[in-house]
């Protein structure tokens, strides 16, 4: 495909943690011009069908993907797959498994705020989930707010949801390989996702890009809404020197909340090799 389309190939529906439903993804991805979208919703494929619908009607091509979560050195990163199968049984049990984890630290979260005099968060929290299998911490933040224990969504991550506060549990993800091997089982290519956005040293940055090639990861977000323009140059770098092909997606998650909308991106760099190059 055409090295100038307008490709996104990272978002987010209702199916996770976005505030437009899957086709209303596509109408706007459309409406933008962008050519080439993945919907990659977090350690979720249950919105692909209908976003396919919706793409045949608005002349878009749809990249069947994911974002799956994973726990590398202490922290939490997120690897895009690309062009997966999401009849692929290995994939869906590997996504059940990081679903399922999430339910789990759910519970934990609603106990540890109940220690503090804190009750009702477990049913409150989910209220405010689309996908009853995707429920996270931004769902407890808005219920502390909805119940005035605190102003805001980022009061109650200071105050409750973070490393050494009540309600803060920490959880292990996938591992590296097991995510990758998840993305390659269902035939899909492996993409770092916004690197920037990790508080990694530069030597923990080239280790854990090492690890990833290992793991026959195939390419890293270059563009990407997380990054500034200096680190769009950082990563172009770093894909070459690792080998690695180049990606560009905005991370949309909804209109009035993400810092790009759909296909509003720079272009990659000529000097790096497309993700998209053999498509």
């Amino acid at each position: 495909m055409h090295s100038l389309s307008n490709f996104d190939l990272h978002c987010h529906s209702t199916a996770s943690d976005g505030i437009l439903g899957p086709a209303e993804v596509v109408r706007r991805a459309a409406a933008n011009g962008v050519q080439v979208l993945a919907l990659t919703d977090h350690d979720e494929i249950c919105g692909l069908a209908e976003a396919r619908t919706q793409a045949a009607v608005s002349g878009v091509r749809l990249v069947n993907g994911v974002e799956v979560s994973i726990s590398w050195g202490g922290t939490t990163i997120h690897v895009v797959g690309l062009n997966i199968d999401p009849d692929n049984l290995r994939l869906q049990q590997g996504l059940k498994a990081i679903r399922g984890g999430r339910a789990e630290r759910a519970k934990r979260i609603s106990l540890d705020l109940e220690r503090v005099g804190i009750t009702g968060s477990l049913e409150g929290a989910y209220a405010y989930v689309e996908n009853r299998n995707l429920i996270g911490r931004a769902h407890f933040a808005r219920f502390l707010v909805e119940k005035r224990y605190v102003s805001d969504v980022k009061s109650a991550f200071q105050h409750y949801l973070v490393s050494g506060k009540p309600g803060y549990v920490p959880h292990q993800w996938a591992t590296l390989e097991e995510g990758v091997d998840c993305i390659a089982a269902a035939g899909g290519v492996a993409v770092l996702a916004h690197p920037g956005r990790y508080k990694l040293t530069r030597a923990q940055m080239h280790r854990l890009l090492a690890e990833f090639k290992d793991c026959s990861g195939s390419a890293i977000e270059v563009i990407t809404s997380a990054h500034t323009p200096e680190q769009y140059k950082e990563f172009a770098i770093l894909a070459r020197e690792f080998g690695l092909c180049a990606s560009r997606g905005s991370d949309f998650h909804g209109p009035g909340e993400s810092r790009v909308d759909l296909g509003r991106l720079p272009n990659l760099a000529s000097d790096v090799n497309p993700v998209w190059h053999d498509w």
